[in-house]
C-alpha cells in the first residue's frame, strides 16, 4: 500500500475539477477511501493507517492459529511456590541478608541444636489460637517456629524478615559475616541460659565451645604461666598460606615478646623477653574455622578480600594440635562449606554449601534456590571458585583426592567423626506438636493460596480460549465487503481488543467527530471500516458509541475542505501570477500597494476565508467541544502560512494614515498594474482603494504623519 500522505492526496485529487456545489456522493466516498483496496495478510509489514481498510497488523497474528492454554496465564503456577519432594525449604532475601540465610540454614542442620531449641518453653507458641497468624517475639521463638517451617514446611522457600528484624539487622546493608557468627552465638547463648531446663542452658556451651590458653614462658626465668580462655571458632590467616594446615599451624605458632611488647614476668617483677603460644585443650563436637578473608587494608583505611586460594580436607585430623586429653575424639567430618562470592569485602553474595547429616547428601543452599549436588561428594562448582574481575587471575591448584580449594570460601563447619548408629533418633529430629500446630496452619494458608491462584489460572485461560474463539470469529467477519453496510471502529480500540494484557473498555467514538456530529474527515487514518455485522456483534458485547457507518460520512466537511483546497490551487497560481506582474514596469493605470500587504496577501487571503466561512473555522478547529483540532492553516503548505506583517487584519492596511487617507511615506507603498489590484479585490473587496493619481493626506502633510 502506498504511504499515508501519498493516499491522503488521493483522496483529495478531485477538487482539482469539482466545485463544492458539485460534489456527488463518490467523491464524498473518495474522501473517506470507502473503496481503497483492503490488504492480505503478508503483504504488510505493519498496519497501513492511511487506508481504513487494512486489517493487517493490528494484532491479529497472536491469535490466528492453534493457541497453547499456557499462553493465557497471566498468573505463574502456584505450583512452582511449593516445596519439591525430598529436599529442603530456602529462605528469602531480603535484600542484603544472604549471609543471615546461610548461617541459618547451617545451624538448622545441626541436629543436635534444632532439638535443643525445639524443647525450649514457649508459653506464646503453646497458647496460640488459630484465628490469627503467630508472632514471635524473642530470638529463641523465632528460632524454634523458622525451624520448624524449615523442616515441615509446604512452602519452597519461607520469608525470615521476622528473626531479621528482631535481630535489628539493616536489610539494605550488608553487615560482616564473620562477626555476625560470633554475635549471634552469643546472643543464643544468653538466650538459652535463662531457660528453666538446665540441658538447655549449656547447649551452646557444648555444641560449640572449645577450649585454649595462652601460655607464656618468660626468656629470663623459664617461668611459665597459662591463660585459660573459651572460643567457639578459631580465626585462622590465610595470607601466605595453601592450605588449612598451614592456617592451624600459624595459629598455634611460637610468638616471639620482645623490644615494646616484652612480658611483665611476675617472677622478675620486670618486664623480659618471653614466647607465647596458644594450646589447645578441648575441641568441640562442631568445630567452626573462620578464614580471616576480609581484613583491614591500612593504606585505604577499609577492609578488603583476600582472594587466596586455600585447600581444605573432608577429613581433618585435629589430633596433632591438641595436647592434653589423648582420649578425645580429635576427627573431624566437614559438614558446611560459607562461600562469599565477589572481590568486595562490603558486598557480593553468600551462598552454603551444607551436609546432610541424615543422609550424606550435599545440597547448595542460595537463598531461595536449593539444588542437590550428585554423588555424595562436596562440588563446590566453578562459579564460587571465581572471584568475579579479579585483576590477576590466579590458576586454581590442583587437589589432591579428599581436599577441595576455593578462594571464596570463608567459613569451614566440621562435625566430630561419630561412628555410625543404627538408631534412628540421633538423625531424626521431630518437630515438637505445638510448633507443627503453628506450621499446619501455615500450611492450611498456603495451600488455600494455592487453590486460589489455581481458580485465577483456571479462569484466566478459560477467558483466554474464549477471547481466542471470539476473535476467530469476528476477525474473519471484520472486511467489509463492497456493497455491504459498514461503521467506523477507531483503530486503538481494535488493537486493545487484540492485546490480551490489557482490559477491553467500551468503543468511544466521541473523538472522532465533526462539529456537525458526523466522522471528521481528519479520522479516517486513525479508524477502521469493518462490516456491520462485526460492528453490532462487538457493540453487543462491548458497547459504546457514537457509532459510525455510511450516514456518518460528513458532506458539509467534504464541501469546506473542497472549497479551502481549491482556494489555494486558486491562490497557488494567482501568486505566481501577481509575482510576475508586479516585476514589470508598468503601463498605464495603476493603483497603490502596501509593500507589507503584497508579502503577506496570500495568508490574509486565508483568514479572510475563515472570517467569511464560520463553519470552515468552526470544523477545522474545534471537534465535538473536544478542544482544538489538528488540520489548521499550516496543513495547506508552508508558502500558506507565512507570519503577518505587524499582525496586519486587513489588506492595505498599511498604508492607510490616521485620518484615512493615503499614508505620506512612499517608501511603505508600490505602484502596481490595474491588472493585479483586479486580482487582489476578488479576494480583499472591502479593502482599501487608491489610484495612483490619489493625492496623500493634506492633513499629514501639514502635521506629519
Amino acid at each position: 500500500m502506498a504511504p499515508r500522505v501519498q493516499l491522503e492526496k488521493a483522496a483529495w485529487r478531485w477538487v482539482e475539477t469539482v466545485k463544492p456545489e458539485d460534489i456527488r456522493q463518490e467523491h464524498i466516498e473518495l474522501a473517506y477511501r470507502i473503496n481503497l483496496p483492503a490488504c492480505k495478510r503478508g503483504t504488510c509489514r505493519r498496519n497501513c493507517k492511511g487506508n481504513p481498510n487494512c486489517l493487517v497488523g493490528i494484532g491479529e497474528q497472536a491469535w490466528l492459529g492453534e493457541i497453547d492454554e499456557n499462553a493465557f496465564h497471566n498468573i505463574d503456577d502456584p505450583n512452582s511456590e511449593r516445596r519439591d519432594k525430598n529436599t529442603f525449604v530456602g529462605l528469602t532475601n531480603l535484600g542484603a541478608t544472604c549471609y543471615v540465610n546461610t548461617f541459618l540454614q547451617v545451624w538448622f542442620h545441626n541436629l543436635e541444636l534444632r532439638r535443643s531449641l525445639y524443647q525450649c518453653h514457649n508459653s506464646r507458641a503453646q497458647e496460640h489460637n488459630n484465628k490469627s497468624d503467630y508472632e514471635p517475639q524473642s530470638i529463641c521463638e523465632h528460632l524454634q517456629y523458622l525451624f520448624a517451617l524449615l523442616q515441615n514446611s509446604n512452602r519452597k522457600y519461607i520469608d525470615p524478615s521476622g528473626l531479621v528484624k528482631a535481630l535489628g539487622l539493616d536489610t539494605g546493608q550488608q553487615q560482616d559475616a564473620q562477626e555476625f557468627s560470633k554475635l549471634f552465638l552469643s546472643l543464643l547463648e544468653d538466650t538459652l541460659s535463662k531457660q528453666k531446663n538446665p540441658n538447655l542452658q549449656n547447649v551452646i556451651q557444648l555444641q560449640f565451645c572449645g577450649q585454649f590458653s595462652y601460655v607464656t614462658v618468660c626468656n629470663q626465668c623459664g617461668r611459665s604461666s597459662a591463660l585459660p580462655s573459651r572460643f567457639y571458632e578459631l580465626e585462622l590467616n590465610i595470607q601466605g598460606h595453601k592450605n588449612l594446615t598451614e592456617c592451624v599451624t600459624e595459629f598455634l605458632k611460637e610468638e616471639k615478646l620482645d623490644g615494646e611488647n616484652r612480658y611483665f614476668c611476675e617472677c622478675c617483677q620486670s618486664k623480659q623477653n618471653a614466647t607465647r603460644r596458644i594450646r589447645l585443650h578441648s575441641l568441640p563436637p562442631t568445630l567452626n574455622l573462620q578464614l580471616m578473608r576480609f581484613v583491614f587494608d591500612r593504606q585505604t583505611g577499609h577492609k578488603k578480600k583476600l582472594n587466596t586460594f586455600i585447600s581444605f580436607p573432608e577429613q581433618l585430623d585435629m589430633g596433632p594440635f591438641l595436647e592434653g586429653k589423648e582420649d578425645q575424639k580429635c576427627v573431624y567430618e566437614l559438614s558446611a562449606v560459607l562461600i562469599h562470592r565477589g572481590i568486595s569485602a562490603y558486598s557480593g553474595h553468600y551462598i552454603a554449601h551444607v551436609k546432610d547429616a541424615r543422609t550424606g547428601d550435599w545440597y547448595k543452599f542460595n537463598d531461595e534456590e536449593i539444588e542437590k549436588m550428585e554423588g555424595k561428594k562436596l562440588q563446590l562448582g566453578i562459579e564460587e571458585d571465581i572471584a568475579e574481575t579479579v585483576k590477576s587471575q590466579t590458576r586454581k591448584p590442583k587437589c589432591s583426592k579428599g581436599y577441595h580449594c576455593s578462594r571464596n570460601a570463608y567459613m569451614l563447619v566440621y562435625k566430630v567423626q561419630e561412628e555410625k548408629s543404627l538408631d534412628p533418633s540421633m538423625t531424626n529430629v521431630e518437630v515438637p506438636a505445638f510448633l507443627q500446630r503453628l506450621v499446619d496452619q501455615d500450611n492450611h494458608k498456603f495451600e488455600e493460596w494455592c487453590n486460589e491462584m489455581a481458580d485465577m489460572r483456571k479462569q484466566s485461560v478459560d477467558k483466554g480460549k474464549a477471547k481466542h474463539e471470539e476473535v476467530k470469529e469476528l476477525y474473519e467477519l471484520l472486511p467489509a465487503r463492497d456493497g455491504e453496510q459498514y461503521e467506523f471502529i477507531p483503530l486503538d480500540w481494535l488493537k486493545k481488543w487484540l492485546d490480551d494484557s490489557t482490559a477491553t473498555k467500551e468503543i468511544d467514538c466521541s473523538f472522532f467527530l465533526c462539529s456537525h456530529g458526523k466522522l471528521h474527515p481528519d479520522k479516517v487514518g486513525e479508524s477502521k471500516r469493518v462490516s456491520l455485522q462485526a460492528a453490532q456483534l462487538l457493540y453487543e458485547r462491548y458497547a459504546g458509541g457514537p457509532r459510525l457507518d455510511a450516514s456518518s460520512l460528513c458532506r458539509e466537511c467534504v464541501s469546506q475542505r473542497c472549497r479551502v483546497l481549491r482556494l489555494k490551487n486558486q491562490l497557488n497560481e494567482d501568486y505566481k501570477e501577481v509575482s510576475n506582474l508586479v516585476k514589470r514596469t508598468l503601463s498605464g493605470e495603476g493603483y497603490w500597494a502596501g509593500k507589507a500587504s503584497l508579502r503577506s496577501w496570500r495568508q490574509l487571503a486565508l483568514e479572510q476565508l475563515e472570517e467569511d466561512e464560520h463553519e470552515t473555522k468552526h470544523s477545522n478547529g474545534q471537534t465535538n467541544g473536544q478542544g482544538p483540532h489538528p488540520n489548521n492553516i499550516k496543513e495547506f503548505g508552508p508558502e500558506l502560512s507565512e507570519g503577518t506583517e505587524d499582525e496586519m487584519k486587513t489588506f492595505n492596511e498599511d498604508i492607510v494614515c490616521s485620518h484615512g487617507g493615503l499614508s505620506i511615506l512612499e517608501t511603505e507603498r508600490k505602484l502596481v498594474s490595474s491588472e493585479v489590484w483586479t486580482k487582489l479585490r476578488e479576494y480583499f473587496p472591502k479593502a482599501p482603494e487608491f489610484n495612483q493619481n490619489q493625492e496623500p493626506c493634506q492633513q499629514c502633510l501639514v502635521s506629519g504623519p
